[in-house]
């Protein structure tokens, strides 16, 4: 109970006064019955298991209440890490796992009979669901009894994340898989989790997030309907553990009647598509993690308020409130947050769930006019949207078409931030700033380059110890499990109980499946760019030696392509020739295309933070095969990591402040310039 005091003034007249302000102080809060709060995550994970370990429980000490967990890019894309393509990625974007023994590192002394534990992983999630559960049972802890999520949605990375290893219809077999063997055997666990947030952060509008998630949803809920795996009264069930993972960004507004809009639609599609009743079971159940494509490496510190508002996105409406959340750290443009930087975020959430009287009420938005105008709007824009791709013969037929949808998008949005129509603080707009005190070269985590040889000689350590006869057994069941109908997840635990690796299930797999590139999205996409690309397109187009010759690259594993994409696009538009082969190339492919194609300059996109390991062994490759082109590098790259690319030979380094594109196509039309004019 809390009192106000009135104060010694107080008379006799005015104890009436005070009567009804003690009971509207103290009533009230007594009466009223909060809600429980949502599950609080924290997105993390890097170095090593151990690292990682440490890292989940501090942040569980101090009141997060799921995990959530980064995996690094050899184990999303199914490499160990002595591949080559592991190069400068190992424990880079998150935590590496290449066989049990890291699983048990990563979860020692977290009981999984009772963590609520989130797994963001796609291409592999057969692979690391079989290492979870081989752990849990190794402690006694059943199949039935574990609860999670993995996301395993692998269409969204051929659109978005570029993530993905196997051909789409393979891709999808694991995934219904995983659903049907789930939901016999760990009906606790939510096996796939729709992800539409990439898909905003590649640039979706609110109404082609919401179609292109539930397209994706509806075509695998078909597929395990059809692959005969589950009986018909569980199918119920199956719709039940269907959950999403929604972005949220910073128009707020328009964001919550987004996911009204979704809740909405949902619940139509379990009626009348499935046949659901039952009301538990429509329910649209997501998580979030709030928008990282808005978070700017100009003046940081305001993203503190831009979490904070797209936060109220997800947990002012009751009737669409997130079940967990995750947010983002203020630094994450910079580079990878540490440990003091992801408690803020937690605290952020606590503040909002325990300190206010949020929890106390119902929905607040309902009745209003807005917000019931704009969330019908969203609807049916939405679901005209949904009808399209369901037409044109479901999500996964439709990956081409979703993809060019995608890139067209981003491209207006990029056009509109150049053009100043969409305000950035601190990017296009009040750019005024006073030094700030969270900056320095200490504001991010690095990750220890030492790691990754740390992880090869435990790799060999491993391999050298385990039974060599039995991985291979495992293997061999595995391979012709996938060349035949049988479910896949059975001899998936049954080789991580072996000892097998990261790399060895997806290499046996490869061999039936085969590897899939996906589509860039960048032809025949149109995206007017106004006076200054035009001006930039005259200079390319009078230049001596014709217009300028870009290859545009992304080594090693990092698909996040967006970046990559809007260049390829603007060069074009700036009069350029453009050469974008996509993503996941060794720095050995990257000079072998440049030898051929014979650009003026030379563009690395990398977004993981590998690029002090990876441009230099491109810059060595070029050499090697007699390439003289100018180099550029994009990316998430500190200040002290730009001049070290400099003195290596880069001739320009481009960071996400650097918004101007435009500006940058410039840039390399005078680089080429300057070498045609002295002979280079």
């Amino acid at each position: 109970m809390r009192w106000r005091f009135l104060g010694a003034s107080t008379c006799a007249g005015s104890q009436k006064q005070s009567s009804l302000s003690l009971l509207l102080v103290t009533e009230p809060r007594q009466r009223r019955k909060r809600d429980e709060p949502w599950l609080m995550r924290t997105y993390s994970g890097h170095s090593s298991a151990e690292a990682s370990n440490r890292l989940y429980r501090t942040n569980l000490a101090k009141g997060q209440t799921g995990l959530s967990i980064a995996f690094d890019l050899p184990t999303q894309t199914g490499y160990d890490p002595d591949h080559v393509l592991a190069r400068g990625e190992v424990g880079k974007v998150g935590v590496p796992v290449a066989h049990l023994g890291h699983m048990r590192a990563l979860m020692s002394e977290i009981p999984p009979g009772t963590m609520n534990t989130s797994m963001t992983i796609n291409a592999t999630a057969a692979w690391l669901l079989a290492l979870y559960i081989a752990n849990a049972q190794e402690q006694g802890v059943a199949s039935t009894e574990l609860r999670g999520t993995t996301q395993n949605d692998v269409l969204k990375e051929y659109l978005s994340r570029g993530t993905f290893i196997f051909p789409p219809l393979a891709s999808r077999r694991i995934i219904v898989d995983m659903i049907a063997w789930a939901s016999a055997h760990a009906p606790k666990w939510n096996p796939m989790n729709v992800c539409s947030y990439h898909l905003q952060e590649v640039g979706a509008t609110p109404v082609q997030e919401v179609a292109f998630a539930l397209a994706n949803a509806i075509d695998v809920l078909d597929a395990v309907r059809e692959s005969g795996q589950v009986p018909t009264d569980k199918f119920p069930a199956v719709f039940a553990s269907m959950s999403f993972f929604v972005n949220a960004g910073i128009r707020f507004v328009e964001e919550t009647c987004k996911l009204r809009a979704m809740s909405e639609l949902w619940e139509s599609i379990g009626r009348d598509r499935y046949g659901i009743s039952d009301d538990k079971a429509l329910r649209f159940r997501y998580g979030v993690q709030v928008n990282s494509l808005g978070l700017t490496e100009a003046q940081p510190e305001n993203n503190v308020q831009r979490i904070v508002l797209e936060m109220l996105a997800v947990t002012l409406s009751k009737r669409a409130r997130a079940r967990s959340v995750q947010l983002p750290a203020w630094n994450e443009a910079l580079g990878l947050p540490r440990p003091w930087d992801q408690q803020w975020s937690l605290r952020m959430q606590q503040v909002l769930a325990f300190e206010t009287d949020l929890l106390e009420h119902g929905d607040i938005l309902d009745g209003s006019h807005v917000v019931e105008r704009l969330t019908a709007d969203i609807r049916d824009a939405a679901r005209a949207e949904l009808d399209d791709i369901l037409a044109r013969g479901g999500a996964y037929a439709s990956v081409d078409e979703m993809k060019k949808r995608l890139v067209a998008s981003m491209a207006e949005r990029t056009r509109r931030i150049e053009s100043g129509d969409q305000v950035v603080v601190g990017v296009n707009a009040f750019v005024e700033t006073a030094p700030s005190p969270l900056g320095g070269s200490d504001n991010i985590l690095r990750v220890d380059p030492e790691v990754e040889a740390e992880h090869v000689s435990d790799l060999k350590r491993w391999r050298s110890e385990r039974d060599s006869g039995a991985v291979a057994t495992a293997l061999r069941e595995l391979r012709t499990a996938a060349a035949g109908s049988a479910n896949l997840v059975p001899p998936s635990i049954a080789l991580a109980k072996a000892g097998g690796t990261t790399g060895e299930w997806a290499s046996a797999l490869r061999e039936i499946f085969g590897e899939y590139r996906a589509p860039t999205g960048v032809g025949g996409v149109a995206a007017p760019r106004g006076d200054e690309l035009a001006a930039v397109a005259r200079r390319s187009a009078a230049l001596v030696g014709g217009p300028p010759r870009l290859l545009v690259a992304k080594p090693g594993l990092d698909g996040h392509s967006s970046g990559a994409e809007q260049i390829a696009i603007a060069a074009r538009d700036a009069g350029m020739e453009v050469v974008y082969g996509g993503i996941r190339l060794t720095p050995r492919q990257i000079a072998e295309s440049a030898r051929d194609e014979d650009p003026d300059v030379i563009g690395l996109s990398i977004l993981s933070g590998s690029h002090l390991a990876l441009v230099p062994d491109v810059l060595r490759e070029l050499r090697d095969v007699g390439v003289s082109a100018s180099v550029v590098v994009g990316g998430i790259i500190p200040d002290d990591d730009r001049d070290a690319l400099i003195k290596s030979g880069v001739a320009a380094v481009y960071t996400p402040k650097d918004y101007a594109v435009a500006r940058i196509m410039s840039d390399i039309v005078d680089i080429v310039e300057r070498a045609r004019s002295t002979g280079g």
